[in-house]
């Protein structure tokens, strides 16, 4: 099997090294000439994954159309802003025997558009997966025990995603909810800013355990507005990402949390610049979806409040303990 990975960013590193455990031939796509040469020479990036060293057998490519060529599966693993341009890009090159999985997460702003919607907008295909769970690049590439939701409605994606990726530490359980598994692959990086900021304000691991709890009542609402199953709210890509994303410090979006809650908006400021948070661009998108919707869901509204009116942290705590 040969597969194309767009994205070497730290999960795409992670995912590549799964792959090549199932000895997979692997090409790698980057946008930028720098990074493809300085992956080429050193086979690492300290940066964003230290101690990984990339196969020497893996390709690496600026060439959106050598990325797809003969390819079985071509995975996006992306940040969600840049998923249109690459599309555009893919649409041109790409075949009907040729399968696409979604890893990125987030939301398009201003369409307001889950990852499958950009990819169907400019690829008339039904071979599309999502994969979304607990799971932080460092443990993928340390072979520990991880499991994901696999979303689709198309067998033979099924059952190529998997010979790709499911592995003796690697589980894949399958859905075909795909609106279910993106709207929780997204919201929970918006609650993950919210537990990052109870933890600033020094709330206790009972008050964040209360804060997913009430989430999970929120995503589940959400799904179905949304026309998803439910239930989904329970798989790995909803229950168990939103318990890791929202209580380790190894989650971007928690550390951003954190300094809000803290107080420390010189900080914040220079996190945002330096580093990719997708909630905090997921919170824009999901909240003017839900607007549009009349759908209300008041802790997105609080988190939007903080984040972008300058409203105090402290609101989070009282509206947590409010009378239903």
């Amino acid at each position: 099997m040969k597969i194309g990975i767009f994205g070497t960013g730290a999960y795409g590193l992670a995912l590549s090294s799964v792959a090549h455990d199932n000895n997979i031939d692997i090409t790698m796509w980057t946008k930028f000439e720098d990074e493809k040469n300085m992956l080429e020479t050193a086979r690492v990036n300290e940066k964003l994954l230290p101690g990984y060293k990339l196969p020497l057998d893996v390709k690496l490519t600026t060439s959106v159309e050598e990325c797809m060529r003969d390819k079985d599966l071509l995975i996006i693993v992306i940040p969600a802003a840049f998923v249109d341009s690459l599309c555009i890009e893919m649409s041109k090159y790409i075949t009907s025997n040729q399968h696409i999985c979604i890893a990125s997460k987030g939301i398009e702003q201003n369409t307001g558009l889950f990852i499958h919607n950009i990819v169907e907008k400019y690829i008339s295909t039904d071979k599309i997966a999502v994969i979304s769970g607990p799971s932080f690049a460092k443990d993928m590439i340390l072979r520990k025990p991880i499991g994901l939701a696999l979303a689709t409605k198309n067998i033979e994606t099924k059952s190529v995603v998997e010979n790709c990726l499911a592995t003796n530490y690697l589980k894949l359980r399958h859905t075909d909810d795909i609106i279910g598994t993106e709207i929780c692959g997204s919201v929970k990086n918006v609650i993950a800013i919210a537990s990052g900021m109870l933890s600033g304000l020094g709330a206790s691991d009972s008050t964040r355990a209360m804060l997913i709890t009430e989430a999970l009542h929120d995503m589940e609402e959400i799904i179905e507005a949304f026309n998803g199953d439910s239930r989904t709210v329970l798989s790995y890509a909803g229950f168990g990402d939103l318990l890791l994303t929202c209580t380790s410090k190894n989650s971007r979006n928690f550390s951003f949390g954190e300094l809000i809650g803290k107080n420390n908006k010189e900080e914040v400021e220079k996190y945002l610049k330096e580093t990719t948070v997708e909630g905090y661009y997921t919170l824009e998108s999901i909240y003017q979806l839900l607007n549009g919707k009349n759908v209300k869901i008041p802790i997105i509204s609080i988190i939007y409040d903080i984040v972008n009116n300058d409203k105090d942290a402290e609101g989070l705590l009282t509206f947590l303990v409010k009378k239903a």
